[in-house]
C-alpha cells in the first residue's frame, strides 16, 4: 500500500463531470466520467499543502518566473528523464494548449500546411484549423497492436509548402512509447522537409514499468533550432485547470519570437499554478507520482483483462497514458451502434475515435484514471451492454 488517496472525488465545477451530457449524451448522476484526459482523484499531498501555503499567505500579486520554479522544472526532468536543460529555454505557458496556439501563432503563417499522424490528440487539429492553418494528415498505421510511422507515405502527402510538424510522445490516444530510433527518424523527417518541429510530451511521466520514455531533445540535441518541446505537470498531478505548462525551447531565435510574441499579448504567468507545479516537481512529487503508476497500472490491467473478454472487442496494450484505445471493430457494429450503447447502456461517457482522425474510427478512447471500483464498475457495465457477443 502507498498510504496516498487514489478513491474517486467529485469536485465543484468539474467541467470533465458539469459538461458530460453535453458533450456524451450521458446523465452525470448515474454517468461514469471517463472521456477528459484528467484523473478523478486527489492531487498529490505536497501540491495541496502548496494551496494551502498560498491560501495562508493572503498574498496573491503578480507573478514572476522564479530561480525556485525553473530549478524545480530542471530537476524534474533531470531526475524523471534524464534530461538536462537550461533554466533559460523554460517559457512558461498558459497550459499546453495554449502553448501549441501560441507555436501556431508565432512560427506558421494562415494558409500554412501543418503535418500531424492521426490518430492523434484531437486538439491538434481543431487547433490548426482554428488558427486558419490547413491540417496534413499522415496516418500512423497499426500493425497488429502496435502503431509504426510510414515515412515513404508521409513523404508523398506533402507538397513542400508545410511549415511545422506537431508530434505526440507518448502517443495519445495509443498509449504508444516511442523508441529513440523513431524519434530519430521524426526529427529527420521534418529537417529534411524544413519543418518546425513541435514534440508534445504532456504524458512523459504516465510510463509504465518495462517502457522507457525518452525525450525528443535528448534524441537530436543536434537538431535543436528547430525541436520545441510541449511539456507541464497538469496530466502526471491532475492540475490542468491552473493552466500552467513550459515550452522549452534551447534555440535563442525561437526562443526570442515567442517571449516577444509573449509580451505583445501581455501574457503573466498564474502565480499559484507556478506555486503548485514548484511542489509537484519535488521528491516529495516524485514519490507520489510512482504510487500513482502502480495504481494505474493495477487498473489497467482489470480494465483490459474485462474489456478483451467481450468477443469482438480488444484494448490495446498501453505503454503510457491512463487513456485505453479501445478497438470495437471485431463487433461487426457501426460507430453508431457502439456509441449508443456505451452511451445508453452501459451510460459511460468516452471521447469517440473518429474525433481523433484517420485511423479512429471503430475505436473509443476510455480514461481508466478513478478509483479501482470505478474501474470494475465500467467493466461490469460494457460487459452487460454488449451482453449479446458472449
Amino acid at each position: 500500500m502507498s498510504g496516498y488517496d487514489f478513491t474517486e472525488r467529485r469536485g465543484n465545477h468539474s467541467s470533465s463531470r458539469d459538461k458530460l451530457a453535453q458533450y456524451t449524451g450521458v446523465d452525470p448522476e448515474d454517468g461514469l466520467v471517463m472521456w477528459t484526459a484528467v484523473s478523478r482523484y486527489r492531487t498529490a499531498p505536497c501540491v495541496i499543502e502548496a494551496v494551502r501555503r498560498a491560501a495562508d499567505s493572503g498574498l496573491f500579486d503578480y507573478s514572476y518566473y522564479t530561480d525556485d520554479y525553473k530549478n524545480a522544472v530542471g530537476w524534474w526532468m533531470a531526475n524523471r528523464h534524464g534530461w538536462t536543460i537550461e533554466p533559460d529555454w523554460i517559457v512558461t505557458t498558459q497550459g499546453l494548449g495554449h502553448a501549441i496556439a501560441m507555436c501556431l501563432d508565432v512560427y506558421t503563417d494562415p494558409g500554412d500546411r501543418v503535418v500531424i499522424f492521426p490518430p492523434v490528440y484531437h486538439e491538434f487539429p481543431l487547433k490548426i484549423a482554428r488558427a486558419g492553418r490547413q491540417v496534413v494528415e499522415c496516418p500512423l498505421v497499426l500493425t497488429g497492436e502496435r502503431y509504426e510511422i510510414d515515412f515513404d507515405a508521409a513523404q508523398s502527402r506533402l507538397d513542400g509548402s508545410e511549415t511545422m510538424l506537431i508530434w505526440c510522445s507518448p502517443q495519445n490516444p495509443s498509449g504508444r512509447v516511442w523508441t529513440p530510433a523513431e524519434l530519430r527518424a521524426v526529427a529527420e523527417f521534418a529537417e529534411r522537409n524544413d519543418l518546425i518541429l513541435i514534440s508534445d510530451e504532456v504524458h512523459h511521466d504516465l510510463v509504465y514499468p518495462g517502457n522507457r520514455f525518452v525525450p525528443m531533445d535528448v534524441v537530436v540535441p543536434e537538431l535543436r533550432h528547430r525541436i520545441i518541446t510541449a511539456t507541464a505537470a497538469s496530466k502526471t498531478f491532475n492540475i490542468a485547470g491552473m493552466k500552467t505548462g513550459n515550452l522549452i525551447i534551447p534555440d535563442a531565435g525561437l526562443r526570442d519570437a515567442m517571449l516577444k510574441r509573449l509580451a505583445e499579448i501581455d501574457y503573466m504567468a498564474n502565480r499559484l499554478g507556478l506555486e503548485m507545479v514548484t511542489a509537484a516537481y519535488s521528491p516529495e512529487g516524485a514519490a507520489w507520482a510512482d504510487a500513482q503508476i502502480a495504481h494505474l497500472d493495477a487498473n489497467r490491467a482489470v480494465f483490459d483483462a474485462g474489456l478483451n473478454a467481450i468477443p469482438g472487442v480488444r484494448s490495446l496494450p498501453l505503454q503510457a497514458t491512463y487513456l485505453a484505445w479501445v478497438d470495437f471493430r471485431g463487433t461487426g457494429m457501426s460507430h453508431a451502434e457502439i456509441s449508443a450503447r456505451l452511451r445508453d447502456d452501459a451510460r459511460i461517457g468516452v471521447s469517440p475515435g473518429p474525433g481523433f482522425g484517420s485511423g479512429g474510427d471503430g475505436f473509443q478512447r476510455i480514461n481508466f484514471a478513478t478509483s479501482r471500483a470505478e474501474v470494475a464498475e465500467a467493466v461490469r457495465r460494457l460487459q452487460a451492454a454488449f451482453s449479446d457477443l458472449q
